[in-house]
């Protein structure tokens, strides 16, 4: 059967960065740290008492109150995106066929803020027997914001939620993207969201020494790619894009932000939570989006890395980019924003990916901030261009967008510019 197109024609976000796509990007750009102390909960005595929070979010302004009672953080957050991502995307919801719109939305968690909750109330009131909010189970499952969405616009399309760590919301994008190529949709709402900034959260990532625990500098906690990186910063937030088949999208008048042209999945099969050192796994799944996408490693102009600021990570990710790309390696321009945003697991992706289609529609690389001279990994190679600290423009025909998560999972996907 031929393939068919798949096009970005809208995208939403809520980060730590903004409420919306375009305060996102702006402070990306300017290279603005959304890292702060944590004020989701009393993290005094934690390790790391910062993260990269959402800010001035307020949910009356999506839900009324009764509404917003039955929905974990991370569905809001979820909701919140795919709304401004259907606006976006300037589709008429009145005359669109919803039989042919899906919802394919990640979420490498889910509700565990809902879930802290009710195990804390069910232990601290034992004398009462047992008691649960009867939306417990549906606030915390981490397919309930791909049903949520669904239900309120009356899509009856493909609908589930992808799960593979911090790669699972690349892996919605591809999955997304793989529906509408085989014909199985016209439209896909896509994306990723995340709420795991809660006591369970921070403490289970600083009992296993993955976060960064500078309380003393958060702003430039999130150093990928420097020598004194000590882990990464944990994020929260959702982002959204709209996938929709090429002549559905023309035929309605559509403004076409960008191709999506390829996916590639691999697994490290090495580690529980670790890479594999010589970045097996990276470059087999950038060998398999470029494969997919039909493109040789010289097509690539900019790639939106993994770099979590962890001290293996962002070792093997650069000699996996240098295995694969070869000389072209020192002409791409690099950046990881989780320098920004911190890293917003399960929703990684998603954010990311939108970066790389506004890079793509801009002509600009966001930054990789906080990099310091003198910070140096002798294991490094600075002959690559990380873009760090300051934004470059640059034309960017095709990027790539890399994400890996606990377990070994791998995912990246590439989009260029659109060309009739």
């Amino acid at each position: 059967m031929e393939l068919k197109r798949v096009v970005v024609t809208g995208i939403g976000a809520i980060t730590p960065l903004g409420t919306n796509v375009v305060e996102t990007w702006n402070s990306v750009l300017n290279g603005v740290s959304g890292a702060a102390p944590i004020t989701h909960f009393d993290a005094s005595k934690f390790k790391t008492q910062f993260a990269c929070e959402v800010k001035n979010f307020d949910p009356l302004k999506y839900f009324d109150r009764k509404d917003a009672r039955k929905l974990d953080l991370y569905a809001q957050y979820a909701i919140a995106a795919a709304e401004e991502a259907l606006e976006n995307c300037g589709v008429n919801l009145d005359t669109v066929d919803k039989d042919e719109v899906g919802v394919i939305f990640a979420a490498g968690i889910g509700g565990i803020k809902t879930f802290e909750e009710e195990i804390g109330y069910y232990y601290a009131n034992l004398e009462m027997g047992p008691k649960f909010n009867p939306f417990f189970i549906p606030k915390m499952i981490s397919d309930i914001a791909a049903g949520q969405i669904s239900i309120k616009y009356g899509f009856h399309g493909p609908n589930y939620s992808t799960c593979s760590a911090c790669a699972s919301s690349t892996n919605a994008i591809i999955d997304a993207f793989t529906n509408i190529r085989m014909g199985k949709a016209n439209m896909i709402v896509t994306g990723g969201a995340e709420a795991a900034i809660t006591p369970g959260g921070i403490g289970g990532f600083n009992a296993m020494n993955a976060i960064s625990t500078r309380n003393d500098e958060p702003t430039s906690a999130s150093r990928p790619f420097s020598k004194s990186r000590d882990g990464f910063v944990m994020g929260d937030g959702a982002a959204c894009l709209i996938f929709e088949e090429l002549d559905h999208a023309l035929a309605r008048g559509a403004n076409i932000l960008c191709e999506v042209v390829g996916g590639g999945m691999s697994a490290d099969a090495y580690h529980l939570t670790a890479t594999h050192p010589d970045g097996l796994g990276a470059k087999l799944v950038m060998k398999r989006a470029l494969y997919d996408a039909g493109m040789n490693p010289k097509d690539i102009d900019y790639i939106n890395v993994h770099g979590t600021s962890t001290p293996v990570g962002d070792i093997s990710e650069s000699k996996a980019i240098m295995e694969v790309f070869g000389d072209h390696a020192y002409k791409l321009n690099i950046s990881s924003t989780k320098s920004m945003t911190g890293h917003l697991l399960g929703a990684a992706g998603a954010i990311e990916a939108i970066f790389s289609v506004l890079s793509v529609v801009n002509d600009i690389v966001p930054p990789t901030i906080n990099f310091m001279a003198g910070d140096e990994d002798p294991e490094i190679d600075y002959n690559l261009n990380f873009t760090f600290n300051k934004a470059q423009k640059r034309t960017v025909n095709a990027a790539l967008s890399n994400t890996f998560g606990f377990g070994g999972h791998n995912a990246s996907v590439i989009v260029k510019k659109y060309i009739k």
